[in-house]
């Protein structure tokens, strides 16, 4: 049975708000869009209210994902930071990925710094509760100034083709950069990406390591998954 204390006081049903949401967040679409897409199936909704239920549910949804993470995720972790410009200030990206290119944490910064970095590590070594067999970073001296003091004894490789993994994930997020014509603060990106990234966690499939029936079956768990985590299914 649905728990409906999470959609209590919604006028729309739960399948409704869940699916809305994961359009927002699964694919880059722009908060006009999904209201064009629901309403193609008869669901009049604003805008506005799509952009509730993204950062109500969205938000819920997010942490559902990552307690059920915690770890499972990769030992080998890259490093990097990628510049973004808010209202004509620079502000930094710092994100952490896996080997499998699983997103671990990231973090919106104004600075590009040693302290900047150590925020970082610190957050990962948090959430992730251990220590990585492997830290790839780039070139930037931050990182080893940082990781002496965090992470003495964990190896390091600096170099920047190793860390293709990191770079490639800020993709995602350049794209909806442009779709949502950029973000209007730090916090309202450090908000959009704490949300975003555990949803396209959750639907990562390496796709160039599988044959296609073992896609489609992935593929068919992780939506099932999602049901359970919008509690449109028992868990």
């Amino acid at each position: 049975m649905t728990n409906t204390h999470l959609y209590r006081r919604h006028r729309f049903p739960p399948d409704v708000i869940a699916y809305a949401v994961w359009l927002y967040f699964r694919f880059p679409l722009s908060l006009r869009m999904v209201e064009d897409l629901l309403a193609d199936r008869g669901i009049i909704v604003s805008h506005q209210t799509v952009r509730s239920w993204a950062e109500k549910f969205g938000r819920e949804f997010a942490k559902t994902i990552r307690r059920r993470s915690t770890g499972k995720l990769g030992d080998k972790w890259h490093l990097d930071e990628v510049v973004v410009s808010i209202r004509g200030c620079k502000h930094w990206v710092w994100r952490a990925v896996d080997q499998e290119g699983f997103v671990l944490d990231v973090l919106v910064q104004a600075r590009r710094d040693r302290k900047a970095a150590l925020r970082l590590m610190r957050k990962l070594l948090k959430r992730q509760g251990h220590p990585p067999r492997v830290l790839i970073t780039d070139k930037l001296r931050s990182y080893p100034a940082a990781k002496r003091e965090i992470m003495p004894g964990v190896e390091h490789r600096s170099h920047k083709g190793l860390n293709n993994r990191a770079e490639n994930s800020h993709q995602r997020i350049r794209r909806r950069e442009r779709v949502m014509k950029r973000f209007k603060s730090p916090r309202h990106l450090q908000r959009f990406i704490s949300i975003h990234d555990p949803i396209a966690n959750l639907f990562h499939l390496p796709r160039h390591e599988m044959t296609s029936s073992e896609f489609r079956e992935l593929r068919t768990a992780a939506m099932d998954a999602w049901r359970k985590i919008a509690r449109l299914q028992p868990a």
